[in-house]
């Protein structure tokens, strides 16, 4: 089959891309932004890609188009189209689909899915899962919204372990929706025998009004798990109790609480799992936070629904290497009396950022740096940012930071405004250059740089790195 990708460097798609490559379908593909690294893993994969959406790519014949959620019906100030080309397909009355459908139908039919959903953690703890079963001999497939460093790649097709009933997958299931013409979260799609529910607030603000519209998503997900398989959730969230209260047909294994089937004793980097009180194992990582150690109780939790042992997973766990953007060390600057350090993190959603910082903080309280600083820099870049729908969370988030610096650029609310609480504590930029000279001003020696985004944020690692060398 010839499928032709529309939006095929977006991570999701570039994904998909690299399975549908690796089962011996034809793959080309188009995108607005045709750049590295997204575009030299594709054409190593022997993909062609389009820059742009002209229509004359009609042309190429394709037995689909595959269609992202990125493109729309949208029109230019000219009153012409922005995606060409998905107009000449509605026109010519030819063949497409979404990503999600078409991933559905020729890759995880016939699979044992194992999908990790929620708000926060997804592409860690799909990564973890995925690890986990490696290490069991189990040969996933896996789909993740990231490079995992353990394996290299952030997808691949997999192989039917010895006895196993149906090869293993592993896919972040983002409750994003699917296309233009289908609104449904993405993960209505995967029909899941294990499902995870991580965490559950409100995201998305530019396609869900409220929480409660998030929350029918996801009953929407458990509605389509068979009572044979496994509901894995978080026992903290209300939301998720509110969801279960809807409706759930299968095994149920929650985590996270002091009475939940699976709970963690102990500092998040060295913890004691316990399985309805009796211990199982024990982690021993260089991750911090109860973040971390939550997403680790997940990951068990599913792989025992295919006959990992917990034991077994916590000795994977041990050694995992996460994904890169999180928590990604960029690069270290010397300086007489320590050593500045740069960090790199995809944490953009409120909590996600509380979270990233104050894990940061308990590791470097616990090696012993309590009075080093931490420096949090960062973009609202994501919709829901952009709208500025939790903007009034940001002086939460970023309440543990003892510096704070935000890119203000192209948002139509006051960053000044709605960080001003923090008084001199924060700064504001209106460009990546502004904010790289602001920090270079105040960083010190034994400071630790974090910057938090979930885009490239205008390559601003390297530019402090590279002045901060230069000081």
């Amino acid at each position: 089959m010839h499928i032709h990708i529309l939006g095929i460097c977006g991570t999701f798609m570039g994904g998909l891309a690299a399975l549908a490559r690796e089962a011996d379908h034809t793959v080309t593909g188009c995108d607005a932004g045709v750049y590295p690294p997204m575009s030299d893993q594709l054409r190593a994969l022997g993909i062609e890609l389009i820059e742009g959406y002209g229509a004359d790519q009609l042309r190429l014949r394709p037995d689909m188009f595959v269609v992202g959620n990125v493109v729309s019906r949208a029109r230019l100030a000219d009153g012409a189209a922005k995606y060409p080309l998905m107009e000449a397909i509605l026109d010519a009355g030819v063949a497409y689909t979404s990503g999600p459908q078409w991933l559905a139908e020729h890759v995880l039919a016939g699979r044992h899915v194992l999908a990790v959903a929620g708000t926060h953690g997804k592409t860690t703890t799909t990564s973890m899962l995925a690890w986990v079963l490696e290490c069991a001999g189990l040969s996933p497939g896996f789909l993740v919204g990231g490079v995992p460093l353990n394996f290299g790649v952030s997808a691949r097709l997999g192989a039917l372990a010895p006895g196993q009933a149906r090869p293993l997958f592993v896919i972040e299931a983002d409750e994003y929706d699917t296309a233009f013409f289908d609104k449904r979260s993405k993960f209505v799609h995967y029909r899941p025998r294990t499902a995870v529910l991580n965490n559950l607030e409100f995201d998305h603000a530019d396609i869900f009004d409220d929480l409660g519209q998030i929350e029918r998503q996801f009953h929407h997900l458990l509605r389509t798990v068979p009572a044979s398989g496994r509901v894995v959730v978080n026992d903290l969230e209300e939301s998720l109790a509110r969801v279960l209260a809807q409706g759930c047909w299968s095994e149920r294994r929650g985590f996270g609480s002091a009475v939940s089937d699976f709970s963690a004793h102990g500092d998040a980097s060295d913890f004691e799992v316990r399985l309805r009180g009796d211990a199982v194992g024990r982690v021993q990582w260089g991750l911090s936070g109860v973040h971390n150690q939550l997403n680790a109780l997940a990951a068990i939790a599913a792989a025992e629904h295919v006959g990992v042992a917990p034991a077994q997973a916590c000795q994977a766990l041990g050694r995992f290497e996460n994904v890169r953007r999180r928590m990604e060390v960029r690069g270290t600057v010397a300086r007489p009396g320590g050593v500045i350090t740069v960090y790199d993190d995809f944490a953009h959603h409120p909590t996600a950022m509380r979270t990233t910082i104050d894990g940061l903080r308990h590791q470097l309280d616990a090696a012993g740096k309590r009075g080093e600083r931490i420096l949090a820099v960062f973009e609202p870049r994501s919709n829901t940012m952009k709208l500025g729908a939790m903007k009034s969370q940001l002086p939460w988030a970023l309440e543990h930071a003892d510096l704070t610096f935000c890119h203000s650029g192209g948002l139509d609310w006051d960053a000044a405004a709605a960080l001003a609480p923090m008084g001199a504590r924060t700064h504001v930029a209106p460009d990546v250059n502004t904010i790289v000279a602001q920090v270079a001003a105040a960083a010190q020696a034994g400071d630790h740089v974090l910057c938090m985004s979930n885009g490239g944020f205008g390559g601003v690692h390297a530019k402090l790195l590279e002045i901060l060398t230069k000081q």
